[in-house]
C-alpha cells in the first residue's frame, strides 16, 4: 500500500518531519512519500495562507508524475481543501483534522485541541464543524507559537503543556495535537498530562490504511462527484 501525504507549506523540513512521523504510525507493507508545495506560503497560519496552501496542494496532486497511490493523508491542520482534494482524486483522502477529532471522540466525552498561534483558532473551529465534530469539541487553544517554532522542543512542549491545562479545564477528556509540525510531541505529554493526546498524522495514517484495506473511497454520488468537464486554467497566463 502507498500513501501520499501533502504538507500544506513549502518547508521541506516540515514535510521530512511529517513523513517521519506517518512512516512510524504505518502498518508493516505500507510505503509513505511526502509532498512539498512547489509554491504557497513558507507556513500556513491564517485564511489567507490556507486558501493560498489549498489551491497550491491541489495542483501539487494535480501534476504529481511518481509511483501511483492507494490514498492521500492531507497533513495541514484546519486548512482548506479537503474538499477539492475528494473531488480531484480516485482514492481515499484522509485530513488530520478530521481524522484526529473522530480518534478522540471514541477517547473521551469531549476533546481539546491545542494548535500554534490564536489566530488559527476560529479556522480550526470551521474545519471542525464543516467535518461535523464540533459538538464534542470542548475548546481550541493557541500555544502562541508560531508553526516554524515548533522545531525547539523544550519551547513547544513547556507552551503545550499550559495551553493543554486550559483545554482540559474547559472539560476536554482527550486532546488532539492541533498542527503537523508537533507529530510526535504526543508521548512525552499524554505522560505527563495523564489522558490520550491524539496525533493527526498517525490517525489519518492508520485510517487512510484502514479505508484502503476495506476497499472503501469516496462517493461519487453527490457532493463529492467529478467536476465537472470544463476549461480550467491554473496559474498566471503564458506571456504575462
Amino acid at each position: 500500500m502507498r500513501i501520499v501525504v501533502t504538507n500544506c507549506n513549502t518547508t521541506q523540513e516540515m514535510t521530512e518531519e511529517i513523513v517521519r512521523g506517518a512512516r512510524a504510525a504505518a502498518g508493516p507493507g505500507t510505503t509513505v512519500t511526502g509532498l512539498t508545495p512547489a509554491w504557497g506560503p513558507a507556513s500556513a497560519e491564517g485564511w489567507l495562507d490556507s486558501y493560498l496552501s489549498a489551491a497550491a496542494v491541489l495542483d501539487t496532486l494535480r501534476t504529481y508524475d511518481g509511483a501511483p497511490y492507494d490514498a492521500v493523508v492531507m497533513a495541514g491542520f484546519g486548512e482548506h481543501g479537503r474538499e477539492g482534494v475528494r473531488e480531484l482524486v480516485d482514492v481515499p483522502v484522509v485530513d488530520i483534522t478530521e481524522a484526529a477529532a473522530h480518534l478522540a471522540c471514541l477517547l473521551g466525552r469531549r476533546y481539546g485541541v491545542v494548535t500554534t498561534l490564536e489566530r488559527s483558532c476560529g479556522q480550526i473551529e470551521d474545519s471542525l464543524e464543516t467535518a461535523g465534530v464540533a459538538r464534542n469539541c470542548a475548546a481550541v487553544v493557541g500555544t502562541g507559537l508560531n508553526v516554524l517554532d515548533l522545531g525547539d522542543d523544550e519551547r513547544t512542549e513547556t507552551a503545550f503543556l499550559a495551553a493543554a491545562e486550559r483545554a482540559c479545564a474547559a472539560g476536554a477528556e482527550a486532546l488532539v495535537l492541533g498542527c503537523a509540525g508537533m507529530t510526535g510531541l504526543q508521548r512525552v505529554v499524554g505522560e505527563k498530562l495523564g489522558l490520550p493526546v491524539v496525533d493527526g498524522v498517525a490517525a489519518a495514517v492508520k485510517l487512510a490504511e484502514s479505508l484502503v484495506a476495506l476497499g472503501l473511497t469516496t462517493s461519487r454520488v453527490g457532493s463529492y462527484a467529478e467536476p465537472l468537464p470544463k476549461r480550467r486554467a491554473w496559474g498566471r497566463p503564458a506571456g504575462r
